[in-house]
């Protein structure tokens, strides 16, 4: 094992803030190969047992919005207030994938240019690798892996509004939706699934020849949102509006993110539910496992091609088919025991 990827070595500059051990460590989780992900699990798990019981408490921000509702600059500008608060801030930007090609842009470094800067920041753009939902799978021990490294705010910006927002909801502690001045059909626009997930909503953009719209966005989503019900119980979603590139708001964002974060506290369910998003990880990680073994089996691989045309013929249903590469692929497991009947399944 090279000497860089000594998961005993990772950990200990991870608990050091070292930069460099970070990306290091971020690298072997996305790596596609069995033996670096292994490592990379050591290292997390070295970190962990080395972590101190007095660790600063973190918070995990989803960040997402329409394209041109400017993520990017609204990030870069929130980040730096954060660190002039005396935050260390970490961001995971999550870029789309080419479905072709599978490459991606990863320009995020190139985008927060004074961010990137800064010894209190970290920006590790991720491609999706056509992941689901735009999200990268390994994006949950990248925040883990930031945590270790003293990163007291991880924040995941998301491809934009779709899928990806579910994935990245159940990862972080508060959701932050984005939006544009405008209101009315702009709002009609956005799924209301998108707007049901977030916890806070801001409107950004707030400045110039755009403050009357702005304000009058504010106002008619404030008014759209009575009729929506939240995510989380008990807690009134605030519209907030601020100007990103004027770097005005910033404040009553963090006020808002900080009160949430205290309502759930005292509520009791910011741990638990971060305990619920952990057993959810482990889930996937079965799925996603699963699916890998499944695909990477001789016999199903031998049969795959045959079988796929056979359904495009319309010779075999779908069902009929995943039957039978289940089949082929569970040959060796023994059967599952036998269950009462399900309501309505007798003759």
């Amino acid at each position: 094992m090279p000497a860089q990827n000594d998961p005993e070595t990772l950990a200990r500059g991870l608990r050091a803030g070292n930069r460099r051990a970070l990306a290091r460590t971020i690298t072997l989780i996305e790596s596609t190969r069995a033996d670096q992900r292994a490592q990379a699990r050591a290292v997390l798990e070295q970190a962990a047992a080395d972590a101190e019981a007095g660790s600063p408490e973190t918070m995990r921000l989803g960040i997402t919005g329409v394209p041109g509702v400017g993520k990017s600059t609204f990030i870069e500008s929130f980040g730096t207030a954060l660190i002039e608060q005396g935050h260390k801030v970490a961001i995971l930007a999550v870029d789309p994938s080419s479905a072709r090609s599978g490459g991606s842009i990863l320009g995020d470094k190139t985008r927060m240019e004074h961010l990137a800067r800064n010894p209190d920041a970290f920006i590790r753009p991720s491609p999706t690798g056509g992941n689901l939902g735009g999200v990268a799978r390994r994006t949950r021990e990248s925040i883990l892996a930031c945590e270790a490294a003293g990163y007291d705010v991880v924040i995941v910006e998301t491809v934009g509004v779709g899928q990806s927002e579910t994935a990245v909801a159940d990862m972080v502690d508060a959701f932050l939706l984005l939006l544009l001045p405008g209101g009315g059909d702009e709002l009609q626009g956005i799924k209301r699934g998108i707007v049901e997930l977030a916890d806070i909503v801001i409107v950004n953009k707030a400045d110039g020849a755009m403050t009357a719209a702005a304000n009058e966005a504010t106002s008619e989503y404030r008014r759209a949102l009575t009729f929506l019900r939240g995510r989380q119980d008990g807690w009134k979603v605030p519209v907030l509006q601020c100007s990103a590139l004027e770097e005005r708001g910033l404040d009553r964002v963090w006020e808002s993110v900080a009160a949430f974060r205290e309502a759930r506290i005292s509520a009791g369910l910011f741990h638990k539910n971060r305990e619920r998003q952990a057993l959810s990880w482990m889930w996937s990680e079965i799925r996603d496992t699963l699916l890998e073994r499944f695909r990477a089996d001789a016999g199903v691989r031998a049969r795959l091609a045959e079988i796929e045309q056979a359904v495009a013929d319309g010779t075999i249903t779908p069902s009929g088919a995943a039957d039978t590469l289940l089949g082929t692929f569970l040959k060796d497991a023994p059967a599952p025991a036998s269950g009462p009947e399900t309501p309505g399944s007798g003759g």
